[in-house]
């Protein structure tokens, strides 16, 4: 079978798998759809990242021998080490120090 064919259907299973983990948490009481909201990200993340990515015809074969790739998958996000919440504190002490910035040049301008 062709990469592309590979990967198309890989794709494919994954969206299915994803709707029905969707359909279902639509289903749940708000408190479960509240915990599981990371989850349902990283998994529409998944998919998407999917969708432009290009393996190799081992690595698209050997996620559609999974009956379930989109929850292997995540499985494994899930146990990587990432730099998640390092970028989140670099976001909000730019933000920050870009408040004291424009403070500090209002005032300078006000000086004037």
């Amino acid at each position: 079978m062709a990469n592309k064919e590979m990967m198309r259907q890989l794709y494919e299973r994954m969206v299915a798998e994803q709707q029905k983990y969707k359909a279902w948490l639509l289903e749940q009481p708000p408190n479960v759809i509240l915990d599981n909201t990371c989850k349902f990200t990283v998994r529409e993340d998944i998919v998407m990242e999917l969708e432009v990515l290009e393996l190799t015809d081992a690595q698209a074969a050997a996620l559609l021998r999974s009956r379930t790739p989109l929850a292997d998958v995540y499985k494994a996000w899930q146990q990587a080490e990432t730099n998640h919440m390092n970028d989140v504190r670099d976001v909000i002490e730019a933000r920050a120090n870009a408040i004291i910035q424009a403070e500090k040049e209002k005032g300078q301008r006000e000086e004037r």
